[in-house]
């Protein structure tokens, strides 16, 4: 068993349903799903780790050095991201040259956990598995499967991450 840090950037896996809005947006007091996902898992040993939560759609290489930094400065050998489905590639691509020793597993959800049905807990939980077994790189787990970062894509049309 290995340590495991995980870093909380936001994305669809920890997004509400607003009634002002009718739109789906962060909880208004900043918090994250990510600790009450975890204790219905039984899941307690990582460390979470809130950097933003932030729709991934409007990161910037700004936000993705912010999350390269919160890993090279992790403990932990392992690290999984929470991430927006819609960007999580091109970040695993930015941080596959930077992370050195470190196995980083990024992963998100294509319906929020707080409504019903969501995939985040599924994902999540391969994520945490993946990120303690895999070697040393940046990889994403979504729907079932590892994915190396290189080929970490959102097929768009089938709403899932394929080969």
């Amino acid at each position: 068993m290995k340590d495991l840090r995980i870093l909380v950037t936001g994305g669809t896996i920890d997004k509400v349903h607003d009634p002002r809005t009718e739109g789906l947006s962060f909880s208004p007091d900043g918090a994250t799903h990510l600790p009450e996902m975890l204790r219905i898992a039984r899941c307690h040993f990582p460390v979470v780790q809130l950097l933003m939560l932030k729709d991934s759609l409007y990161f910037d290489d700004a936000d993705r050095a912010s999350i390269a930094k919160a890993v090279e400065d992790a403990p932990e050998p392992c690290v999984v991201i929470t991430h927006g489905t819609g960007t999580m590639g091109e970040t695993a691509r930015f941080l596959a040259p930077l992370v050195g020793d470190k196995t980083v597993v990024l992963t998100g959800a294509m319906r929020p956990f707080s409504l019903y049905a969501s995939d985040g807990e599924f994902n999540l939980g391969g994520a945490v598995v993946a990120a303690q077994m895999l070697a040393p790189g940046v990889w994403g787990v979504m729907n079932g499967r590892v994915f190396a970062a290189e080929a970490l894509n959102k097929n768009v049309e089938q709403g899932r991450f394929d080969a």
